[in-house]
């Protein structure tokens, strides 16, 4: 019986796990892997403290942060959790594969994972040219043209993030109007750099070793053509990964775990949740 388990190893998941060993807590932590969704990125600019960074670095750091920590946390890795129940002695963690740990309190470190187009070239490409990060990878397209996907808020600060850095920015907009915040639309639209193409959607995206062209199409019109873009950036919102506590606690319209903003405490005593996963901006 653990006092404490984390269920995440993102930077919530490993600070968490971090301060829990520091303070003798019994705890274990359970993970499939390090990172979170920062190993999606090539080039990290705003970890405070590293000027530069890979994703994939990164986690490296958070693992080994970790695991200095070996003899005082119990480390669970390779594993993906597929529920939490309550019980009477407090809760049951129960993995993919059949693994069962008890506990009396559960902090949630699940994260977030990014939303996806679901066109051809999505997948085939992520990583080299298809980004989800225009904070960590907009510097990566210095003097290119870009396509950023999505009119929402995400989308048009994704064009601010890149306006220092592209050449060129076509921003895809589903829709036939813009619904992010009115300032920053008016900076998005009066923008030279920036070309706005309202019911657009992208159908394909094309590249050789790196994204060349993403195929479009005016949803209107029915209209194709091709952009010629070194990158696409998916800016169409993320999905909090908290299916396993769904019917435990409070989860709002948008999937994130509802907490007291205090405490990080969620409807269900003895269940925190910390990060993406939670509804805390």
């Amino acid at each position: 019986m653990y006092e404490l388990i984390i269920v995440g190893a993102g930077p919530a998941g490993v600070s968490a796990a971090v301060y829990a060993a520091r303070k003798k807590i019994k705890a274990a932590i359970i993970t499939y892997d390090f990172g979170g969704q920062s190993k999606v990125s090539n080039d990290i600019h705003n970890w405070i403290g590293t000027p530069s960074i890979s994703g994939t670095d990164l986690a490296k750091n958070f693992e080994a942060h970790v695991k200095a920590y070996k003899d005082d946390l119990d480390i669970i890795e390779g594993k993906k959790v597929s529920v939490v129940e309550k019980t009477d002695q407090g809760f049951k963690v129960k993995t993919e594969i059949g693994d069962e740990y008890e506990t009396h309190t559960v902090l949630l470190a699940l994260g977030s994972h990014r939303r996806r187009l679901g066109v051809p070239g999505e997948d085939e490409y992520d990583g080299k040219g298809v980004v989800f990060c225009s904070t960590c990878d907009a510097p990566l397209f210095q003097g290119q043209d870009v396509a950023i996907v999505g009119g929402g808020n995400s989308g048009l600060e994704a064009v601010v993030d890149s306006i220092p850095y592209a050449k060129k920015i076509y921003l895809l907009v589903r829709s036939g109007e813009l619904k992010g915040d009115a300032t920053t639309q008016e900076k998005v639209k009066t923008h030279e750099k920036v070309e706005i193409l309202f019911n657009t959607e992208i159908k394909e995206i094309k590249g050789e070793t790196f994204v060349t062209s993403a195929v479009i199409k005016n949803n209107q019109t029915n209209e194709e053509k091709e952009l010629p873009v070194g990158g696409v950036f998916v800016e169409i919102g993320s999905i909090p990964s908290s299916n396993i506590v769904k019917g435990l606690v409070d989860i709002n319209q948008i999937g994130e775990v509802v907490v007291d903003h205090k405490t990080q405490a969620t409807s269900c005593e003895g269940i925190w949740a910390a990060g993406d996963v939670s509804d805390v901006l």
